[in-house]
């Protein structure tokens, strides 16, 4: 089918590059198919395409001109991940939904492509990697916004809507064998005096009685929750002490040497029960250690995790995190970026889950979401 369709040329799964990589893409496309194509269609691994459907709508757009296409999203708040732009309005500017294919035209890819050799990216430092590129293309107002193109669909294949998409959205929950036991996950949610009156009863209410073992870590001890004093004093920021406190506490004390350990904030909900499908993927006797968001600092040479939206670790991987003498320079310290700076150092990769959330989309299966309280 490819072989048939000269005036279109794709790339798949594109959710996990980055910056730097995007860069290259368009420098590639430029040389290797502008002469030939009229569009560069990005899609993910799981984006299902009705070729014909594709090609009648791209038809609708002049081939000559700059155009920037996608199913388009937008912020209803500012957002951390996001570098609060837009901040008085974030609702004005669109970036596209990478499930549903996006396109560029030749002229924009070519643009692109000489602006990125005479202009470097300001920052190598990426975590949403859609909104950063959206960002880059709309260069201040002087280049094109994100047009809507209704076609560009998320639904599921059998949905009624189907007919008259050219994209749709095969979603799913990885499962690889029996759901893990809830007795091999250990849960720990970090929070603060403060919040023990507004938050932890959300978590209790909601996924507390999914989970076999929970415990509750803060600044003060509070029997009637029960929360444990981990002698960590709480930050405004950073917590990268309790995050190894809780790290040290669950490899020297936790019963019965259980496999996994889940960290998540008090704001954070989470689905046990898919969890625990999504772990019979993987081996906890391999140094293992999934997140949330990956962001990347590439000046730095490391990638490394938002933590809002849940961290995965294995026990393997924490007994060599420990061994190695690894920890933070101050109790403040951001735990995200120590915590990937040494693994990094370990060579124990990040393996990143797009189902943990600090936001989340409608068509996707979440298996947690971050800052309850906003929703």
């Amino acid at each position: 089918e490819r072989k048939s369709l000269p005036s279109v040329q794709f790339l798949t799964e594109l959710k996990n590059t980055n910056a730097i990589r995007f860069r290259g893409y368009c420098s590639y496309f430029s040389a290797s198919y502008g002469r030939n194509s009229s569009w560069i269609f990005f899609c993910e691994e799981d984006t299902r395409i009705q070729i014909v459907k594709l090609l009648e709508t791209l038809r609708r757009f002049d081939k000559s001109k700059e155009w920037f296409l996608g199913k388009a999203l937008y912020d209803e708040e500012s957002t951390i991940i996001h570098h609060y732009a837009f901040a008085e309005n974030p609702t004005v500017f669109k970036f596209p939904d990478f499930a549903a294919g996006w396109a560029l035209s030749i002229p924009l890819v070519n643009k692109l492509a000489n602006r990125l050799k005479s202009e470097p990216l300001k920052s190598d430092f990426t975590i949403d990697l859609k909104h950063e590129i959206a960002l880059y293309i709309w260069q201040k107002g002087n280049g094109p916004h994100l047009t809507s193109v209704p076609e560009f669909c998320t639904d599921d294949l059998n949905s009624y809507k189907a007919v008259h998409c050219a994209t749709m959205f095969s979603n799913f929950l990885p499962v690889c064998g029996d759901p893990v036991k809830k007795e091999d996950i250990f849960v720990a949610v970090k929070t603060c005096r403060k919040f023990h009156r507004d938050r932890i009863p959300i978590v209790k209410q909601t996924w507390e009685g999914e989970a076999a073992l929970v415990e509750y870590y803060s600044d003060y001890a509070e029997i009637s929750i029960p929360t444990i004093d981990l002698g960590v004093p709480n930050t405004e920021r950073g917590h990268c002490g309790k995050t190894f406190a809780i790290l040290e506490r669950f490899l020297n004390h936790s019963s019965s040497k259980t496999p996994w350990l889940v960290i998540v904030d008090d704001d954070t909900l989470i689905s046990i029960f898919r969890l625990r499908k999504l772990l019979s993927c993987y081996d906890p006797m391999n140094q293992c250690f999934l997140e949330s968001v990956m962001a990347m600092d590439w000046n730095r040479g490391y990638s490394y995790i938002t933590g809002g939206g849940g961290m995965v670790f294995s026990r393997e991987a924490i007994k060599k995190l420990l061994a190695s003498k690894c920890q933070c320079y101050s109790n403040d310290a951001p735990d995200d970026m120590v915590l990937g700076m040494c693994f990094s150092g370990l060579g124990i990769p990040i393996t990143h889950c797009p189902l943990f959330h600090q936001d989340y989309l409608a068509h996707q299966i979440p298996i947690s979401f971050h800052k309850h309280w906003k929703r």
